[in-house]
């Protein structure tokens, strides 16, 4: 099986020059150089992609743990992943496989078709598949191949994102994707600083298409002691959220110290309650934080009844009818049960 696939999403440019138009580094590649994320190749003036069918992770998970608490609550899916990033982050938890470069190792790895990833799926017995762990944007061609058979099959598609891909990548997997959960990471110099000179903005602009496509969105917040981690960050992040939709799930999550940020200790857990209170405080009506040894239920915002009852990444269906609203007094939750 040959090792290169040619991308979607780029152009020819004069002298066998390639620019990108996967995401929003819109990267301008040389014949036989490649894109920031190590994970495309400019091969005699046409783009390739060096990850296809190259999964090096494929663990069965809850949907809990992507983290998506408002869509199929309870469900498990198969966890897919390629080499390469296009962030990157100096706190990444899978920087091992995120910010491997080396053509060698991914063409080490054992090609898996997008027909075999489905068997596997509905093999295992779970609902659906998450496109995690490293950035699937880098390996969209891959994604989009598996999204459709699955669809077919009766799986639904989830991407755990940072949220820098182009508009044309995200309007050509928005029919085919179910859910999305979106890093919204921190402010403008965090997103310089810490993330690779990456663009806030554009982050911003993705959250607000995918929720205008209603595909089902959540956001997750991790606060990193000293970077992003004051109420004035807090606000601004839960303000932005509330400007889209009050009731799309903010996940404020614990950082643990790793890679290039591994002096650094672990968030504070009175740094999550006061993130917390502050979301709540502006009007957002659902508010989760992470990584702790907490009970992370859903409550209904209008009678207060649990909804979905959680202990780490197990959940229950407790107060919720089949359409989604709360089984007391029939509010509307938007919850995908």
């Amino acid at each position: 099986m040959p090792d290169l696939h040619e991308a979607m999403f780029y152009k020819s440019l004069k002298g066998k020059v390639v620019q990108c138009g996967l995401c929003r580094r819109s990267c301008v590649i040389p014949d036989n150089g490649a894109g920031q994320c190590g994970a495309r190749k400019n091969v005699g003036g046409k783009l390739y992609s060096l990850v296809y069918g190259k999964t090096i992770t494929s663990s069965i998970d809850p949907i809990e743990k992507k983290p998506l608490f408002h869509f199929r609550p309870g469900t498990q899916c198969l966890g897919v992943s390629t080499f390469g990033c296009n962030f990157f982050c100096k706190h990444c938890q899978n920087w091992e496989i995120s910010q491997q470069r080396t053509e060698s190792a991914i063409a080490e790895v054992p090609f898996a078709s997008p027909e075999e990833i489905v068997k596997q799926t509905l093999a295992a017995g779970v609902e659906g598949i998450a496109y995690t762990y490293t950035e699937p944007t880098i390996f969209a061609e891959y994604a989009l191949d598996t999204m459709k058979i699955a669809r077919e099959n009766g799986l639904y598609n989830v991407w755990v994102s940072n949220g820098y891909m182009s508009k044309e990548c995200a309007d050509t997997i928005s029919p085919f994707l179910d859910a999305i959960n979106i890093d919204l990471k921190g402010d403008a110099r965090f997103y310089k600083e810490v993330c690779g000179n990456a663009k806030i903005d554009f982050v911003k602009e993705n959250i607000s298409l995918f929720y205008k496509k209603k595909v089902h969105l959540e956001v997750t917040n991790l606060i990193v002691p000293g970077f992003n981690d004051s109420e004035n960050d807090f606000k601004e992040v839960s303000d932005f959220i509330k400007s889209i939709d009050k009731n799309i799930p903010l996940h404020f999550t614990r950082f643990s110290p790793l890679y290039k940020m591994s002096h650094l200790v672990p968030t504070d857990i009175e740094k999550l309650h006061a993130a917390e209170k502050i979301a709540k405080e502006v009007g957002l009506k659902y508010v989760y934080i992470g990584n702790v040894a907490e009970e992370e239920n859903t409550l209904c915002p209008e009678c207060g009844s649990v909804l979905i009852k959680r202990a780490g990444f197990s959940a229950g269906i407790t107060g919720l009818k089949k359409n989604g609203a709360c089984a007391k007094c029939g509010f509307s939750t938007g919850i995908v049960v």
